[in-house]
């Protein structure tokens, strides 16, 4: 708007700004713990560089060998007018997260999605993250935020950011909503703080949890389908249970989730929670099963690390500098799956990738 004569100066709109909370710079470790505390750096008051309440989980882990966003409204006439032909926008998923925060910035800056200050830079760009945002790296909620803003930021310019319900999404939930209410678990009583716990929660997430974190996780789908990829968050055909189509499984976990009965939600979770499905025998029936039933030529998920999928797993203690040899999605299954989840938490790489895949 042009300031005519005699007025006061333009009023400016203010604009989204990065609100994100300061992160702590790390090394990841093995899956389920950090590297040396004393290579951290961190707040000056807390000499092993973490977070007041940070709590690294356990090293102990077995391998295993066998065994709401916004939407962007489209002008119909612009529509009209570009080419049949025209080629969509680029489109990217993010695996498994896990509070490794610093990490995520990093990846989307390497693929042009965020500039150096963590502003979505990407335009018309379309990104899907895949779940699990939170528990055992030190700051779940400042990767919810993250993802939150970049949510606005990509609308705003034509793109958008999305994000799917992981099992870790729905741990959170129960532990704040249900604490230590007994649940049914099929295996004698358990709780949902005590799993939240076990699962590498962090007392500083929960401290930080608020109404707006609890009410964007209670509404994020459970599946999607996006050019021809069926994007999940677990390598399970439990979504079964919950529809026959896509709509009908979001809005199945979502009314789940609303009824807000500890059992209910446990047994979403416990659900979620189940892996390996399309990785031995038998597995690319079960990943044709799923596209036949939901749509889509190939399935796109996280939960289960690719190096537990390879049955590799890092050095234990870190310090040899290998880790797990995890270059990129892992494709399995007749051709028909792509795991996502590099194994941030094991020393391996928090994944970013653009669909589809080069050939």
């Amino acid at each position: 708007m042009t300031q005519g004569a005699g007025q006061g100066p333009e009023v400016r709109t203010p604009t989204v700004r990065d609100f994100r909370v300061p992160a702590y710079v790390h090394e990841a470790g093995p899956y389920g713990h950090s590297a040396d505390p004393g290579e951290a750096s961190g707040p000056a008051e807390d000499p092993e560089g973490y977070p007041e309440g940070y709590t690294p989980t356990q090293r102990d882990l077995p391998v295993i060998n066998r065994g709401d966003t916004l939407q962007v409204v489209i002008d119909p006439e612009t529509t009209a007018a570009e080419p049949s032909s025209a080629r969509p926008s680029p489109l990217f998923v993010v695996g498994d997260v896990h509070g490794y925060l610093d990490e995520l910035l990093a990846a989307l800056h390497e693929k042009g999605l965020v500039d150096a200050a963590g502003n979505w830079s990407a335009g018309t760009a379309r990104l899907w993250f895949l779940g699990d945002f939170t528990d055992r790296g030190p700051d779940g909620i400042g990767v919810i935020d993250l993802v939150m803003r970049l949510s606005a930021e990509a609308a705003a310019a034509g793109g958008y950011c999305k994000a799917l319900m992981g099992n870790h999404e729905l741990l959170l939930l129960g532990a704040k909503r249900f604490g230590d209410t007994p649940v049914n678990s099929g295996a004698g009583t358990a709780t949902f703080q005590a799993a939240w716990l076990l699962n590498g929660g962090q007392k500083t997430d929960m401290d930080r949890l608020q109404d707006h974190h609890l009410q964007w996780m209670a509404r994020l789908d459970a599946m999607e389908e996006v050019d021809g990829h069926l994007l999940v968050h677990s390598d399970t055909t439990a979504y079964r249970d919950y529809g026959d189509s896509i709509e009908a499984v979001n809005d199945t976990v979502r009314e789940t989730i609303t009824r807000n009965d500890p059992d209910e939600v446990w047994d979403l979770f416990r659900k979620f929670t189940r892996r390996f499905s399309f990785r031995d025998e038998g597995g690319a029936d079960a990943v044709r099963s799923l596209l036949e039933t939901y749509g889509g030529t190939r399935i796109v998920h996280g939960h289960s690390p690719i190096p537990y999928l390879l049955g590799e797993v890092g050095s234990e203690d870190g310090e040899d500098g290998t880790g797990p040899s995890v270059d990129g999605p892992y494709t399995y299954a007749d051709g028909l799956a792509v795991a996502m989840d590099g194994g941030v938490t094991m020393a391996g790489k928090l994944l970013v990738q653009e669909l589809p895949l080069p050939t």
